[in-house]
């Protein structure tokens, strides 16, 4: 009985979630088409400003929408630190699709809405793929290094398409989202990395150090996210049923070091940015650990 209820439940947030994407879609594709139309400066950074005001009003109905699905527990957050009105880079881990919602739920108005780097294949998701492009999101086509070794011409495309999206972010309060991992944590991935870090694949500077060297007169911090599933690593569908009952999250706001800005083709530049990724890291898999074990001190839930 209880498992039926929770297949009702998830098709009826799979039905909402889908009204409130199309519902937002239509203003959100109309005036990027406008943008493409006219496309001069003072006319786009007002459709921007639009654009993300959309995107914005899209994730709070979704939370809205969401809170009976499950608890999310932030701690170490100080507002304060945050704004708008300013430039971020924001890093997280990455396990689940479900990490998507939990970043924009609780950075949601609190910072610029978030731009997440994302693979090609994305563009083709319904409806989202769309609404997606529209809004800047910057797709990329990553190939793995047998692909890379039979196509050298290819190697740096990635980073080619990283500097012309990020170029666009110059003139509006942004917030840049990247997993630096690169892709989702699976147990087998770590052991094919050999990962020395619990719970998490190796962090690449790749990215973060491009965003860095285009945007770094204008961002200042980085907030750095870390998302714990003390029950195990859901699916969206166990998200949309109510099948977690709970959420931990650990947020913390770094200065940039101004080392850390640079050219990425200069080698020290490039071991910079690695090592303070590494660091990073290694306190994130020491954080994982801390939040699985506090939810373990917590009463049972059950939704």
């Amino acid at each position: 009985m209880m498992s039926l209820m929770r297949t009702i439940f998830g098709a009826m947030s799979l039905v909402l979630f889908t009204v409130n994407v199309v519902f937002w879609i239509i203003p959100i594709i109309v005036f990027a088409t406008f943008k493409l139309i006219l496309p001069f400066e003072a006319v786009t950074r007002w459709i921007n400003h639009i654009l993300n005001w959309c995107a914005s009003s899209w994730i709070s109905i979704n939370s809205f929408m969401a809170q009976s699905h499950c608890i999310i527990n932030v701690r170490t957050l100080d507002e304060k630190e945050l704004s708008p009105n300013d430039w971020y880079l924001v890093i997280a881990n990455h396990q689940s699709w479900v990490d998507i919602y939990v970043l924009q739920h609780v950075l949601n108005k609190k910072i610029p809405f978030l731009k997440f780097f994302l693979k090609q294949q994305l563009i083709f998701v319904p409806l989202l793929g769309l609404a997606w492009w529209a809004l800047d999101f910057p797709f990329m086509q990553r190939h793995s290094k047998d692909y890379l070794k039979k196509n050298p011409h290819k190697k740096g495309k990635d980073l080619e398409t990283t500097k012309k999206a990020c170029e666009k972010f110059k003139h509006i309060p942004i917030s840049v989202m990247n997993f630096v991992e690169g892709t989702r944590y699976t147990e087998a991935k770590a052991e094919r990395q050999q990962s020395p870090y619990a719970n998490l694949l190796k962090p690449k500077s790749g990215g973060v150090g491009t965003v860095l060297s285009i945007l770094g007169e204008q961002m200042h911090k980085v907030v750095d996210v870390t998302i714990a599933y003390p029950e195990g690593i859901p699916t969206f569908w166990d998200f949309l049923s109510g099948r977690i009952n709970e959420i931990s999250v650990d947020i913390e706001v770094h200065e940039i070091d101004p080392k850390l800005v640079g050219d990425m083709d200069n080698q020290e530049t490039r071991k910079n940015v690695q090592a303070w990724l590494n660091g990073l890291w290694a306190t994130k898999s020491e954080t994982i650990k801390s939040l699985q074990q506090t939810y373990q001190l917590l009463p049972s839930l059950d939704l």
